[in-house]
């Protein structure tokens, strides 16, 4: 099965703000949920990735911050916002309208 990135890339703050929801994250770990969720079919590129995270923390909806790992290397971390929890409800309203309407074609 193959995958039209072009379609998916208005829902990738939905996937990110996803995992999210499930407590802090760093890029690495959200690619490869947003992987293992698609069973493999979609992979978000890093640039992606990392553009979005930009995004969604300059309007407030996540926050980065370090945490040293084990061998002594900072790692960036991101944490939903109480916005962000928002914007994530907001963004999966407007998915199960577009499914509705997309659906009236198939």
């Amino acid at each position: 099965m193959s995958v039209n990135s072009d379609m998916l890339r208005g829902f990738h703050d939905l996937m990110i703000l996803h995992r999210l929801t499930k407590g802090e994250s760093y890029g690495y770990e959200i690619s490869k949920y947003i992987r293992e969720r698609t069973d493999e079919v979609y992979t978000i590129k890093e640039t992606t990735l990392y553009s979005s995270f930009n995004r969604l923390e300059k309007n407030g909806y996540i926050t980065a911050f370090s945490k040293e790992e084990t061998q002594g290397r900072k790692r960036t971390y991101y944490k939903l916002t109480g916005q962000g929890l928002e914007r994530f409800l907001q963004l999966s309203d407007d998915w199960l309208t577009t499914q509705e309407i997309v659906q009236q074609f198939l």
